[in-house]
């Protein structure tokens, strides 16, 4: 299967040039989605856990195009801005949307612009 793009209006549109998520057949790659609002593309929120859960709902809508869901991923990367102060609330938020066997993951603190979180996710097509 070539490479395919996948698009969806449930997810913030890209604002450069790259895609929301690439299918290859086994796998689905993500670009790295943030707290936008579909509809409006900004922030929504200004504390982690709102920003997490909008988040993982564009990524959620990203895998869907796919006909995948978080059960899927295999993959996590997560980049918070403020990792220390932030961490614990991410990932109590994270765990409402992911169960054991958790995907692996690398959590990270960057310099992100006007956002606390921002995540892809790598999922293998069973």
């Amino acid at each position: 299967m070539p490479r395919k793009e996948l698009r969806s209006s449930d997810a913030p549109a890209p604002g450069g040039t790259y895609s929301q998520g690439i299918d290859t057949g086994d796998f689905v790659f993500t670009s790295g989605q943030g707290p936008n609002d579909p509809k409006t593309g900004q922030p929504v929120g200004d504390d982690i856990a709102t920003q997490t859960r909008q988040t993982l709902d564009n990524l959620k809508a990203v895998l869907a195009e796919a006909g995948l869901d978080f059960s899927h991923v295999v993959k996590v990367t997560t980049h918070l801005e403020h990792l220390k102060r932030d961490f614990a609330g991410y990932d109590a938020v994270y765990r409402e949307y992911f169960s054991e066997p958790y995907p692996v993951r690398t959590t990270v603190g960057s310099d992100l612009m006007n956002i606390l979180v921002e995540i892809d996710v790598v999922a293998r097509r069973p």
